[in-house]
């Protein structure tokens, strides 16, 4: 005989202490049965006890709405405050050479230097219509269509006073969206950057992934995602959830990161043949547009600069080298190389 799931009976199969409780929190509706006067009580419970008891179930998890956050007037900053501005891009493809943003989102938030959300300062939502068709692709991952773009721009003048004031933009794969960013409007290319993606270790604090649908699910919500003001607001409630055992919150982890000097290194002249070495330990390649080496590349701390050195030298070089390196700040982190 084949098992059949598991079912929960809320007026018999809860453990006895969510029984009581549940009764507490029944309410009844009596509603009329056909033409017969007969009524029977219906019991029903709120929702959220609903949730809450459900939850306290091995059985089940529960997700909730994750909801925006109510915008706060800007006001001047204490002198322990920063300001933060979440940004996310949807495009007409991957290159962001010859690729246009379609809708850029952005949500302002104000916190402390210990990663404490304190408010929502402000909301900038955009479409802007390419100089041509949206592909059926970028439909279907955005919900995008030509239609909802048509006459529309996004008010460049509008973007740079959004993020003036701004003491770092965070984006999820700053890689992406910085290059596509700082070709939109000037005011992007001086800020320090963070990558919600590459700077948190998410795996280390539990999670199973770092997509950002994986990690909203993770921290208990659902929300519709591919819009970009949509996937901005979710990104701030995950960086300020409070992590497990009492490590604090993702953007605490963030900022401290993004504090650190790394450098960049050009790995030039390796042999053809240890390039998928080169690849295993993180290196990528460059071209060698805009002057850089062609060559392929890797950033490290600070810290582990001289351990990098001794790879290069006993794995791939055979001898010693001092490879061309740059130390690369916040400012420049993610800019298209």
């Amino acid at each position: 005989m084949a098992d059949t799931p598991p079912q929960l009976d809320l007026f018999g199969d809860l453990p006895a202490h969510l029984h009581s409780r549940l009764g507490a929190g029944l309410g009844s509706l009596r509603r009329s049965s056909g033409s017969s006067r007969r009524r029977s009580s219906v019991p029903i419970i709120e929702p959220e006890s609903a949730a809450r008891l459900l939850s306290e179930h091995d059985d089940f998890r529960v997700l909730r709405r994750l909801r925006p956050r109510t915008i706060s007037t800007p006001r001047a900053l204490e002198p322990v405050e920063k300001l933060t501005v979440i940004v996310d891009t949807e495009t007409t493809g991957l290159d962001h050479a010859h690729d246009e943003i379609i809708e850029i989102g952005m949500v302002a938030f104000v916190h402390d230097r210990q990663g404490s959300v304190i408010e929502v300062t402000g909301v900038f939502s955009a479409l802007q219509e390419p100089s041509r068709p949206i592909s059926p692709e970028i439909t279907r991952l955005t919900c995008i269509t030509d239609a909802m773009v048509e006459g529309r721009a996004i008010d460049i003048d509008a973007v740079e006073q959004f993020i003036e004031a701004a003491d770092l933009v965070v984006a999820h794969n700053a890689g992406f969206d910085r290059p596509f960013c700082e070709r939109l409007a000037r005011g992007f290319a001086p800020k320090p950057w963070a990558c919600s993606v590459k700077e948190v270790g998410w795996s280390a604090f539990g999670f199973e992934g770092s997509k950002l649908g994986y990690l909203v699910g993770q921290c208990g919500w659902f929300h519709h995602g591919h819009r970009a003001v949509d996937d901005c607001h979710a990104l701030l409630e995950v960086l300020a959830a409070a992590l497990p055992s009492d490590q604090g919150s993702a953007l605490s982890h963030l900022l401290t990161r993004t504090e650190a000097t790394r450098v960049r290194i050009w790995a030039e002249g390796a042999p053809y043949d240890l390039k998928d070495q080169l690849k295993r330990r993180g290196y990528k390649w460059d071209g060698g547009s805009d002057g850089r080496p062609r060559s392929w590349w890797v950033e490290v701390e600070e810290g582990a600069y001289e351990a990098e050195i001794a790879f290069l030298e006993q794995e791939i070089y055979m001898r010693r080298v001092r490879p061309r390196a740059q130390r690369i700040t916040a400012c420049e982190r993610y800019k298209a190389v």
